[in-house]
């Protein structure tokens, strides 16, 4: 009974190690991304889309691509850009970052308000929501239908602002607008 017992904490230990380890790799990889972005802005293209860098960008793809593979393509640079423009606040990136992974910035950066992507990254932190989770969320307009749409963006920034400090969820951040409802 008792070797069941150590079999059992072990593994235990042993998946608990593990998560770790993918969940540091998932945050550095994330910071590295957010970098290198914030980077290539600010050296680069001096927080400007320059068509000299352009050029730029995709001589030094070229030549990442040589040294570490395809993860440092062209179409994955200016990802890692704009994520950097539109997440530019290091400490959000790395409050995020140790929840979010890299697949859950690909999923909220196309999204056109910055309201909008804060509230999905705020949430999905919060809430630990999985990729698919996200997606589905994204894709039925969770936003949208909320209460806290219809507010001002100052009232909608300062929810935000208090969902990112105390981690806790007003009743507009989450209940539906009965009216969009009846749509």
């Amino acid at each position: 009974m008792r070797s069941n017992a150590l079999i059992s904490e072990v593994r235990d230990l042993i998946e608990q190690a593990r998560q770790h380890v993918a969940q540091t790799a998932n945050s550095t990889l994330t910071m590295l991304y957010w970098k290198v972005g914030q980077r290539i802005r600010r050296e680069v293209l001096r927080e400007e889309r320059a068509e000299y860098g352009e050029e730029i960008v995709s001589t030094l793809s070229t030549q990442l691509v040589r040294t570490y593979g395809r993860g440092f393509g062209l179409r994955s640079l200016r990802r890692m850009l704009q994520f950097a423009e539109l997440f530019p606040d290091e400490q959000v990136v790395t409050a995020l970052s140790s929840i979010l992974s890299w697949s859950h910035f690909i999923e909220i950066l196309p999204l056109k308000q910055p309201l909008e992507r804060e509230y999905y990254a705020e949430l999905c932190r919060i809430e630990r929501w999985s990729v698919r989770t996200l997606r589905e969320r994204i894709g039925s307009q969770l936003y949208l239908r909320t209460a806290i749409s219809k507010q001002s963006e100052a009232v909608i920034q300062a929810e935000i602002s208090q969902l990112r400090a105390s981690g806790q969820m007003t009743p507009d951040m989450v209940f539906r607008d009965p009216w969009r409802a009846l749509k």
